[in-house]
């Protein structure tokens, strides 16, 4: 993948925006009886609990040149997990570096002045008992401060998490001023997320975008294009459904997925 590239604006002194990545995930299963639910949201309670977030954070800071100066984790009953991980940016290494290079680049350098950063999850675990419909969101938040942007990070999320349906905002606050004291509200060229991510995973997916550019907000949905049922599917598989069974649990996962990308609910 190519960088974008843009000429670097000589700054006054600390390069003072702040860069939000909001990104949201959801994966969608069947589980059709109530000790089945129960499994599910077990099962993925245990493979997304508190230490293997804390696995995932870490690596987000890796990637996107951080240093990590406090982890605060929480599993809670009967479900869900929060971490919240407190970072600061590298000094510099390399002038060189590029703070619009989309996809996941190796943090070899950044540029670093405050400790005002911070990277949150958080999981949802829920189930719908009447339709057998069971729901997992995820919620990272990345934020940081200076030349850096959280969305370096972003294929790494969407690899690291089974993602049906991806939400992601993004939003650059604030300003910094070049030497001649001329405000500038952002730093990098970006007019998509959709830029940032890698385009092999993107052509998985249906992609809508909704932005301000004048206010730097970027907002970006996308919904899995493949829909094979028996991925869909928890203690069963296809072949254990009737066709009429087979065309209702599709309707309903559909439906669920739909209603969630679209933000509404989708009549029956």
């Amino acid at each position: 993948m190519e960088r974008i590239r843009s000429k670097k604006v000589r700054l006054e002194s600390f390069n003072n925006l702040t860069k939000s990545l909001s990104f949201n995930i959801y994966d969608i299963c069947y589980a059709k009886s109530e000790a089945s639910q129960t499994e599910y949201i077990a099962y993925i309670d245990e493979a997304y609990n508190s230490t293997r977030l804390k696995t995932i954070l870490s690596e987000v800071s890796d990637i996107i040149g951080a240093n990590i100066l406090h982890i605060a984790h929480q599993d809670y009953e009967p479900e869900g997990a929060s971490v919240t991980m407190l970072i600061s940016e590298l000094p510099e290494t390399d002038a060189r570096h590029e703070a619009t290079m989309p996809g996941p680049p190796l943090p070899d350098a950044v540029v670093a002045h405050l400790d005002k950063s911070h990277i949150t999850a958080h999981t949802y675990p829920e189930r719908h008992p009447d339709s057998g419909i069971s729901t997992f969101r995820a919620d990272i938040d990345v934020t940081t401060c200076g030349e850096i942007s959280p969305l370096w990070a972003l294929n790494y999320l969407i690899h690291s998490f089974e993602s049906d349906i991806v939400t992601v905002d993004y939003r650059v606050r604030g300003f910094t001023r070049d030497v001649r004291g001329v405000k500038h509200f952002i730093d990098h060229k970006i007019n998509s997320i959709q830029n940032f991510i890698d385009k092999r995973t993107l052509n998985r997916y249906q992609a809508i975008d909704v932005n301000v550019y004048q206010e730097n907000i970027f907002h970006t949905k996308m919904m899995i294009k493949d829909f094979k049922l028996d991925d869909y599917l928890f203690a069963i598989n296809e072949d254990d459904l009737t066709s009429q069974e087979k065309r209702t649990v599709t309707q309903r996962l559909k439906r669920e997925m739909a209603g969630i990308f679209y933000g509404t609910n989708i009549a029956k």
